[in-house]
């Protein structure tokens, strides 16, 4: 299997991927905010991503391409409800994570509550929202490969067809992508999660 074929294969996996995780970053940030100001919402919420998280790969692809069809799209949308559990949950845990005296210092200097928010709460919640994103991009890199079972391209068609030839070449040019992507991603963005943590533990408080 030559590059040709993998690189494609490749870039169509990872579009998917980051589609859906960007989907759940774009909805699943905005609402953990929302549950910082509105703790009533916060058993809903998390009530229902809990559950979203527990629903099999194969049964969630299979109710949402009742909706969507056979292609890609329905599996960006699985990627994305599977990726509101780790964006909310750790969006949420990282905003109100900040010390109180901290906020009430910030009131006490005239901060608005956005000030507050985009100088406050959020650096000191920025690593604990990446660490939500890695492990968002990890499962779906993995959700993405399953696709195939539905019609979707990406790296999941080599394995599969490697399966259903017995060609353990085909197999691997997909199976080894898939695994060294979701290494790498794993390292570069916990790389970056511990540099912005030691940058949030040595500056602290209101800048």
């Amino acid at each position: 299997m030559n590059w040709n074929s993998i690189l494609p294969a490749m870039l169509t996996h990872l579009e998917i991927t980051f589609l859906g995780v960007l989907a759940g970053c774009v909805i699943g940030l905005p609402l953990a905010a929302l549950l910082v100001r509105t703790p009533r919402l916060q058993r809903v919420v998390f009530a229902v991503v809990d559950a979203l998280q527990t629903v099999p790969t194969l049964a969630m692809l299979t109710f949402v391409m009742l909706i969507f069809g056979l292609n890609d799209s329905t599996v960006v949308v699985t990627i994305f409800l599977y990726s509101l559990f780790p964006i909310v949950r750790n969006a949420y845990v990282g905003l109100t994570s900040v010390d109180a005296g901290t906020i009430r210092a910030g009131r006490g200097i005239g901060m608005t509550p956005l000030q507050i928010f985009t100088m406050v709460r959020f650096p000191v919640a920025t690593p604990m929202i990446l660490s939500g994103i890695r492990l968002a991009i990890v499962s779906a890199l993995g959700i993405a490969a399953t696709g195939v079972f539905i019609g979707a391209g990406g790296l999941g068609m080599l394995i599969w067809r490697g399966i259903q030839t017995r060609n353990t070449v085909m197999m691997l040019s997909g199976a080894i992508p898939v695994s060294l992507l979701a290494v790498l991603f794993e390292y570069a963005i916990g790389f970056a999660e511990k540099k912005l943590t030691k940058k949030t533990v040595h500056t602290g408080g209101i800048r």
